[in-house]
């Protein structure tokens, strides 16, 4: 009958006694039969293989029974729709008064459908993937590779490297984490909504916290219990009203990048809007205007501060003294550039002791960048071949063994490392 059914009848029935499924078999058979004529009675339709066995499940409690009947149909709708109908006008099984009500007819093909569907759509993701290009099945292999390493601390979304890594970055939620392990930073932690955890307060006090916004109320409320609970060293933020987990790669690192220490925004009614603000003035103004709205992380304290008016609007105030202006913004405009030497990437990365490492080509232009402790799998995963490797940690032997084998030409450490084999293809040198 399995390869002929279309339609499952099921009915509720319920018996004002105790009763047992032959009672209720035999019910069915006796109080149907003749009802519909003979080409509709149930014994024709079976020996014909038009309708199923009778599959009957009761239980009795307290005095009465209960149960399900499912007949399996190989007839068409409207005489399936009649052939239930039929069950309802059973009164009584056994010796006890019954009722039958028939809960649902069940479309056997629909169900047979979604399988088709969902078989085809997994032969033909098969059949994409097999006809990916190389270059594609590399990048989604990699991307995948990132993502597999999300793991958990103190049962939180964390990246692998937040356990032992002396830098953490404090994300709102688990698809903060995903994203940026897409894009090589694997020391990001989530506190899971506005209410921080008492093991990421306790995790603050021990490494150097960087609080990665959303650019949104949202963002704001997690800085201030953050940093009412835990210690906030540096804040980075996405753009206005948009969420870390839909930034791009560029954006990310351009954020991280950016980032500026928390005293800065401390006082300012939404850090989040104060400084996707003060980027967006920065991006408007020329040079010398950018410099004064727009400091460096790196920026001698109290150089700015970014506070919130009672309107709502955001500004930056000059907070030094005019004997300092001059200095100060000399400073800041040589922070603000672009490093375009070797020297001015030693100087952003190694002499302000940022933990990062960048990757450079040939003109010194910047290809990837991301914490000085995945500085192996950085240099392992670029797309592009990095010609100069700027570290702000010990040039190890991984580090000088990936560098090899990606062809990079020169190393510039803060520290050299002790080295079992330094190959000659690489150049080590040390910041000092």
């Amino acid at each position: 009958m399995n390869d002929t059914t279309k339609y499952l009848i099921h009915a509720n029935i319920t018996a004002a006694g105790v009763v047992e499924r032959n009672d209720v078999v035999g019910a069915v058979f006796g109080q149907t039969e003749g009802l519909l004529g003979e080409e509709m009675d149930l014994r024709t339709l079976q020996d014909a293989k038009k309708v199923g066995r009778i599959d009957v499940e009761i239980q009795s409690k307290a005095g009465q029974t209960f149960g399900e009947i499912t007949i399996a149909s190989g007839l068409d709708r409207v005489e399936t729709a009649t052939l239930a109908a039929a069950l309802e006008t059973i009164e009584q099984v056994g010796p006890c008064r019954a009722e039958i009500e028939v809960s649902n007819i069940e479309d056997v093909r629909s169900a047979k459908r979604r399988e088709v569907v969902e078989r085809a759509t997994e032969i033909l993701s098969e059949f994409e993937a097999e006809s990916m290009g190389v270059e594609d099945i590399v990048e989604t292999v990699r991307q995948q590779a990132r993502v597999a390493d999300i793991s958990e601390y103190e049962g939180l979304p964390a990246g692998p490297r937040v356990a032992d890594s002396d830098a953490i970055v404090v994300v709102e939620g688990r698809a903060d984490v995903l994203q940026l392990l897409k894009y090589g930073v694997k020391n990001a932690i989530a506190v899971e909504g506005t209410d921080v955890p008492e093991s990421v307060a306790d995790l603050t006090s021990e490494r150097t916290v960087t609080a990665f916004l959303d650019g949104d109320r949202g963002g704001d409320l997690i800085l201030k219990e953050l940093s009412q609970v835990g210690d906030v060293d540096f804040v980075a933020v996405a753009p206005r009203d948009r969420s870390v987990e839909d930034l791009s790669r560029g954006e990310v690192m351009a954020a991280l990048r950016d980032k500026i220490p928390y005293e800065t925004v401390a006082d300012a009614e939404s850090p989040a809007h104060a400084l996707a603000d003060r980027d967006r003035e920065a991006a408007r103004t020329d040079g010398s205007t950018a410099v004064e709205h727009a400091p460096d992380a790196a920026d001698d304290e109290g150089a700015t501060a970014i506070a919130a008016g009672e309107s709502g609007t955001e500004t930056t105030v000059a907070e030094a003294d005019a004997e300092s202006t001059a200095e100060r913004d000399a400073e800041t405009a040589t922070d603000a550039a672009e490093p375009t030497t070797l020297s001015d990437h030693v100087a952003a990365v190694i002499q302000r002791g940022s933990d990062t490492v960048r990757l450079l080509d040939a003109d010194g232009q910047l290809l990837d960048e991301g914490p000085a402790a995945d500085a192996v799998s950085l240099v392992g995963e670029c797309e592009q071949r990095p010609s100069t490797v700027v570290l702000d940690g010990e040039c190890t032997q991984k580090v000088v063994d990936v560098a090899a084998q990606r062809g990079v030409d020169v190393v510039v450490a803060a520290r050299d490392g002790e080295y079992v084999k330094q190959p000659t293809s690489v150049q080590v040198r040390i910041a000092d």
